[in-house]
This record gives C-alpha cells, sequence and structure tokens, in this order.
C-alpha cells in the first residue's frame, strides 16, 4: 500500500523523502496547483539540521543557508543581555542553519520529485474527506474551485496541511481559527551589510516591542548579506485585527515608527525596515494543544498538530522531527494504527510543552525580565539578572526543545538506514 500525505510543506515532504529512505512507498498531495518559494527566513535547529543531513541535503543545505554561529539577546536600548555560541560554534556534531524558507521547501520539493518521481509529488489536489476501508483509507480530492477530482487509497493519510488544515478541521469541526496573540510579526528581508560576526542572529526589546535579525545568504561581492527581520508589536484588546489576512504585505507606518530610534551603532534598525525588498504580516498565532492527534489510520503532523508561536526557531524543526519519528514507526510496526500510536505518544507531549513554554515567550522570557527589571537601561546586565538565572532560561529551553548539546551529540539516529535495521534483525 502507499501512504498519503496531505500537504507539500516542509513537514510532508520530510516525511515523504524519511518514508522513501526506509522503503515505504508514499504520495504528496499538495492542495495548490503551483508550490511557490513563499515566506522569509527561518531557523533549523541542530536537531532537525542532523536530520536533513541524514536524508543527504548537506550540501543544498550549505550552498543556500548560513551557518549560524551565536544568539545575542538585547535591551530595546541596544545592551547586550546574554549570548551564546550556536551549531557547531557551541559543540553540536551538526550546525544550525538559516536559511530562506522558500530555498528550503524547494530544496524538499526538488529531492522528493528526483527520488519519489514527479508522479508521486501530485499539485492541485485538496483533500475533502476520506473514508476508512478494511485494510487502509480511501482519500477523496478536490479541485481549488471545489470540483471533484477523484480518490487515492492507501494504507494511512497524514496531515501536514499546516496551520488552518483542512484534515484537522473535519477532525475538530467546532474548535474555531488559530488563537490570536494580540501580537502581530512584520517580517522582511533587506540586502544591507553585515552586523556582528555576519553569522549571528539577534534579539532586541522585549515581548511586546521586539526586532529579531539574521543573515540568510553569505556576503555577496559587495560585501552585503541577505538579512531577514522580524518586528513585532503588541496590540489592544479592543484593536481590531484584520483576522481574514495571514500573509498581507506590511503596511511601514503601522509599526516603524516603534522602532524609528532603534539604531545601535552596529545595527540599524529602521534602515532594515525602511530600505526591505518585501515586507509581510502575520498575526502571531497558535493552537491549543490536542488531547489527540490520531483517529483511526488518520493522523497530524507539523503545523497540523501543534502549531506555536514562532519562539526558539522550532516550528519547522519539530515538523522535521515529526516527520523522522513518523518514519521510524513505520518502519518498525509498518503501515499500521500502531505506528501512529507510538508516533503521538513521543511526539505529541513534547510538542504541547513546547507550545506553552513558547507562549510564556521560551528563551526570549531574560528580554521581559530586563524591562521589567531596569525599563530604563542597566550598565551590566548582572546588575539585573545574575548569571544562574540567565543559564537557567537557556538551558530549559533546550531541554524541553530536545535540542541539549551532550544530550543530541550522544543520541542515536532517529531513522536507521535500512541495512542497519536487516542486520540487526538477522
Amino acid at each position: 500500500m502507499t501512504v498519503l500525505i496531505a500537504g507539500g510543506g516542509i513537514g510532508g515532504l520530510a516525511l515523504a523523502l524519511s518514508l522513501h529512505q526506509i522503503g515505504v512507498k508514499c504520495r504528496v498531495f499538495e492542495s495548490v496547483k503551483e508550490i511557490k518559494p513563499l515566506g522569509v527566513g527561518i531557523n533549523v535547529l541542530p536537531h532537525a539540521c542532523r536530520e536533513l543531513i541524514e536524508l543527504g541535503l548537506q550540501d543544498e543545505l550549505e550552498r543556500t543557508s548560513v551557518r549560524t554561529s551565536e544568539l545575542a539577546y538585547f535591551s530595546k536600548h541596544g545592551n547586550k543581555i546574554w549570548s551564546e555560541p550556536r551549531g557547531l560554534e557551541a559543540g553540536y556534531k551538526w550546525p544550525q542553519y538559516s536559511i530562506h524558507r522558500g530555498e528550503l521547501q524547494f530544496i524538499l520539493l526538488h529531492t522528493a520529485i528526483q527520488r519519489l518521481g514527479k508522479e508521486n509529488v501530485i499539485t492541485g489536489h485538496h483533500v475533502s474527506h476520506w473514508d476508512e476501508t478494511p485494510d487502509g483509507v480511501r482519500a477523496y480530492f478536490t479541485g481549488k474551485d471545489g470540483t471533484t477530482i477523484g480518490s487515492e487509497d492507501g494504507s494511512l493519510l497524514i496531515a501536514c496541511d499546516g496551520i488552518h488544515s483542512a484534515i484537522r478541521t473535519r477532525l475538530l469541526p467546532d474548535e474555531g481559527p488559530p488563537l490570536w496573540s494580540r501580537r502581530i510579526l512584520w517580517r522582511g528581508v533587506t540586502l544591507a551589510k553585515p552586523f556582528m560576526s555576519a553569522s549571528s542572529m539577534i534579539m532586541a526589546g522585549y515581548p511586546q516591542v521586539k526586532f529579531v535579525a539574521y543573515p540568510i545568504s553569505r556576503p555577496d561581492e559587495r560585501g552585503q548579506q541577505m538579512i531577514n527581520w522580524i518586528a513585532e508589536r503588541e496590540f489592544a484588546e479592543d484593536y481590531e485585527w484584520r483576522r481574514e489576512d495571514y500573509n498581507r504585505a506590511a503596511k511601514l507606518e503601522e509599526f516603524a515608527p516603534w522602532f524609528e530610534e532603534w539604531n545601535f551603532g552596529w545595527l540599524d534598525v529602521p534602515g532594515l525596515i525602511r530600505d526591505a525588498e518585501y515586507c509581510f504580516e502575520y498575526p502571531l498565532v497558535d493552537r491549543d494543544p490536542l488531547e489527540r492527534w490520531t483517529h483511526g489510520r488518520v493522523t497530524l503532523l507539523g503545523d497540523a498538530a501543534h502549531p506555536m508561536y514562532p519562539i526558539g526557531s522550532n516550528g519547522s524543526s519539530q515538523a522535521i522531527l515529526d516527520a523522522r519519528v513518523l518514519a521510524r514507526e513505520i518502519q518498525a510496526k509498518g503501515e499500521t494504527t500502531a505506528a501512529l500510536d507510538a508516533y503521538e505518544a513521543e511526539r505529541r507531549p513534547a510538542t504541547s510543552q513546547l507550545v506553552l513554554l513558547n507562549r510564556g515567550n521560551g528563551p526570549e522570557r531574560v528580554m521581559q525580565m530586563v524591562e521589567e527589571r531596569a525599563p530604563n537601561g542597566f550598565n551590566v546586565v548582572t546588575d539585573v539578572l545574575s548569571r544562574e538565572e540567565l543559564e537557567e532560561v537557556a538551558n530549559n529551553y533546550k531541554r524541553v526543545a530536545g535540542f541539549q548539546v551532550e544530550a543530541l551529540n550522544a543520541k542515536p539516529a532517529i531513522v536507521q538506514p535500512r541495512a542497519t535495521v536487516a542486520a540487526q534483525a538477522s
């Protein structure tokens, strides 16, 4: 039989490549007719980079991304709160990559077409509903205009169709829309001079007014890099958010004035905003953790299962980990409900904890603590926060997210090559 994957995003394509790696047939069905390299920059953490590298994608990642070497937090005055090495610089066996989301999706897409065959990566197919069959599941498809296309039989149906998952909505018809935090992100890309190490990721301010920046390309012949940036504002309870818009062209006047004085010398925030090649508006939304992902031969994965705030660089990373754990369980238990149950038993508690931790601002909580204790600035951060407090926040998040250095380096691969599994069985 064939595993049916609904959604050709990062999670769905990572799952398709993982199933191909273990010799399980699968087909990807994407709703849009043409997959385009949408979005802006993302960070892929070392535990997820390990999985992409074990899928044989390191050369493409090295060509199109930046190895993130440092993460630093600053106050709204530009004073350093905390910094730590990242990726290989922190002692991981695998790098952390900063990359345009569209670049990563296209690496996965082109590799999936090459390995699975173009006939197994199908666009313009939206899963409208499904039926359980005696030995699997039958999915029914419509086009964008709602016209019926046909059906496909498979062993399992995996919903990788994002935060607005049609499959999740069908399973949970009363859940309602994603939950808005009263915060909006404006995400842009600007060609500019490198800052700090030219591979640093910075966060400045505090949750109500925050700026994030990191490079997603190497310096060009003129010494400039593509800098991905995020400006964030919190709005009042009565603010009427444009709820129908999730990828809207930005209106600079709605947020740029809040950052006019944020030229720190080493980083010109107003200049990055002003000179952006493009900028989009995204509401900061998530959903409450679920008590159940799996319903018979159907389960959820990635943002369909656990949409979370983009704090701690965990959205795409957790989808990749979902894909790898699900592939491992299918390898061990076959294309069965037992595999889905084992996958959920590991991944649902871990990601539910992350969703809730990100609502409390995750590792960015140090910025809020500084704002509360020293709103007018500080000379030395340890006058405001002890080193122990800083380290506890950072280490607790790594523990929950599953990327503590020593533990990850010692952890065996999630998916074992087929030759290794065969040898162990004999």
